[in-house]
Order: C-alpha cells, then sequence, then structure tokens
C-alpha cells in the first residue's frame, strides 16, 4: 500500500475512535454482517466511502463487531482505479471523509464504545 494510503486510514481509524470511541484498526473492503441488520444500517453510499459508512452505522446501531486480521497482497493484474492515480485518490478521499461528516451528522450518537 502507497504512504498516502496507510496515513488516510489511520487517520480515519483516529477519527472514528476519538468521535465514537471505536477502534477499528483497517477500513479494508471486506465485511460480513447478517442481511437483516444490513438492511437495518440504511446504507445510502454508493461508492469509495460504502466500507466506512457501514463500520460507523454498525457502531450507532450497537451491532456486535469482530475484527480479523487479514493480509494484504499486491494486486495481481493490472493498476488500482483509486491509488494508481494522485487525481482518484483525491476524489477517493473527499468523498470518503465526506461520508465520515455526512453519517455524523445525520447519526449522531450518545454511546461510547471502546
Amino acid at each position: 500500500m502507497l504512504a498516502s494510503q496507510v496515513f488516510a486510514g489511520h487517520l480515519i481509524s483516529c477519527l472514528v475512535r476519538l468521535f465514537y470511541g471505536f477502534r477499528y484498526t483497517d477500513m479494508g473492503p471486506f465485511r460480513a454482517i447478517r442481511r437483516t441488520s444490513l438492511h437495518a444500517l440504511g446504507m445510502t453510499e454508493m461508492t469509495y466511502g460504502w466500507n466506512l459508512e457501514m463500520q460507523i452505522k454498525a457502531i450507532q446501531n450497537n451491532l456486535r463487531i469482530l475484527e480479523i486480521p487479514v493480509d494484504y497482497r499486491c494486486r495481481i493484474a493490472d493498476q488500482s482505479k483509486v491509488s494508481g492515480d494522485l487525481a482518484a485518490s483525491f476524489r477517493a478521499a473527499i468523498r470518503i471523509f465526506g461520508v465520515f461528516f455526512r453519517t455524523r451528522k445525520k447519526y449522531p450518537t450518545s454511546q461510547r464504545r471502546s
């Protein structure tokens, strides 16, 4: 992963911990969730911020959260549509931070978890 991706992941993780009191170690795209729980979250994001919206709403809805470490590997073919291009990376970052603040504003949480 590029240094900018690692930094962005740590930054979002710190913001989630600061605002929601929950410590995620990764913002990766792989998630497992019951269909009924997913529907209850009322997901709206359709792009790069989908996994972050899901993680925040899972906290807000007091779902049981368990992280299982997964190794990363380099892409086998082609180049990433996001991290391979500076402009695309910037657009994705704007979208992800927009999701963070929109979700926070729309669904404030009063419970803090650790």
